[in-house]
């Protein structure tokens, strides 16, 4: 068939495709438009036969669970494949962590006013026998659910194509090897900073895939909770790994993530931003920040393998809470993912004061 287009350059062309919709309209032809999911309830979205490709899903949802966000698991599975190809929290997957909200527009995915409750993904998810799209509502209390998951079906499926993929991770607390609750002297300090991380042990993994692929990028969110020597989280480096081999290396966290010299604000662009900032004149940085880098103009292509981290604070030294969201492209099958960690390991910390 023909390719799987996208982009302006691309919208004039004419292809061959059908359109389709699942949605939660109400089927009574009323305006309940939404599902009602029970605690502990699992249901699925959509179910596709054929060939097609997902190209954009839309969700709004509210509960008065806390952290509702990180309860509720999003997952997908593309031609049969019998693990999940995408398996996050529902606000993590859609960009900002903590289970949170929080307003921003990028190219792939944003949450758009009222408040950030306007969930939507614009990743291509091509399939060629199918595709089923679920959620799990792990809380204890129902969930309401409106969504939309539009895709175009196809005469037969596009070759050269890779399937869509995403997995989150946590680590809480990293390895730090910093002071805590204490200053260093100016001789101590000049020590951290010379202290080398040529190999990468104890950095905080984003991503680890094998097969052929690519990788499209993640969003990191960083819960600064201790007061360490030295605040700032953003001395850490971006280590990658392809097919064995520490390839590219980066110069800080905010380097890696496209801003600069310690930002304190929320900031949102296409292919980057800071969407989360909580610190405060006394202490800044402090508390829960989130961001996300799109390699969608220099995709991070792989033959065998993938390795992407980063480092917690110069050379791993401070222990603060991680978690992040991968989001990539590979040929099926995947390799066995990690098992989503239980709902108790997947809650954020509370905010101070709550």
């Amino acid at each position: 068939m023909e390719p799987i287009l996208g982009g302006l350059t691309n919208l004039a062309r004419l292809r061959d495709a059908t359109n389709g919709r699942a949605s939660s309209w109400d089927e009574t032809g009323g305006n309940a438009d939404f599902w009602r999911i029970r605690g502990g309830e699992q249901r699925t979205l959509a179910e596709i036969g054929g060939a097609g490709c997902v190209r954009h899903i839309w969700m709004t949802t509210s509960s008065r669970e806390p952290a509702y966000l990180r309860r509720v698991v999003l997952r997908m599975y593309w031609d049969g494949a019998t693990t999940p190809c995408v398996e996050a929290p529902l606000g993590d997957f859609f960009g900002v962590g903590h289970g949170m909200m929080a307003e921003f527009a990028s190219l792939p995915l944003s949450m758009s006013p009222r408040d950030g409750r306007g969930f939507n993904c614009f990743f291509p998810m091509p399939f060629a026998t199918g595709a089923r799209i679920e959620v799990e509502n792990q809380g204890e209390r129902s969930l309401v659910l409106y969504f939309y998951v539009d895709y175009e079906t196809y005469a037969a499926p596009e070759d050269g194509v890779a399937r869509f993929h995403a997995q989150w991770r946590r680590e809480h607390p990293t390895d730090g090897w910093g002071k805590k609750g204490e200053s260093h002297t100016a001789a101590e300090r000049t020590d951290a900073w010379r202290r080398p991380n040529l190999d990468g042990a104890g950095n905080y993994v984003i991503l680890e895939a094998r097969g052929r692929g690519h990788y499209v990028g993640c969003n990191l969110n960083i819960d600064v909770f201790e007061r360490q020597w030295n605040d700032w989280y953003g001395e850490g480096d971006d280590m990658i790994w392809i097919d064995g081999e520490l390839r590219l290396r980066g110069t800080g966290t905010e380097d890696y993530f496209g801003t600069a010299f310690c930002p304190a604000r929320a900031f949102s662009a296409p292919y980057h931003g800071l969407t989360v900032y909580s610190g405060s004149d006394l202490w800044p940085w402090s508390g829960k920040n989130s961001m996300y880098r799109f390699h969608i103009e220099d995709p991070i292509h792989f033959r065998e393998s993938i390795r992407v981290t980063i480092e917690h604070g110069h050379a791993n030294d401070l222990s603060n809470d991680y978690s992040s969201t991968a989001y990539w492209y590979q040929v099926e099958p995947h390799a066995s993912p990690s098992p989503l960690p239980p709902l108790g390991e997947r809650l954020p910390r509370p905010s101070p004061g709550r």
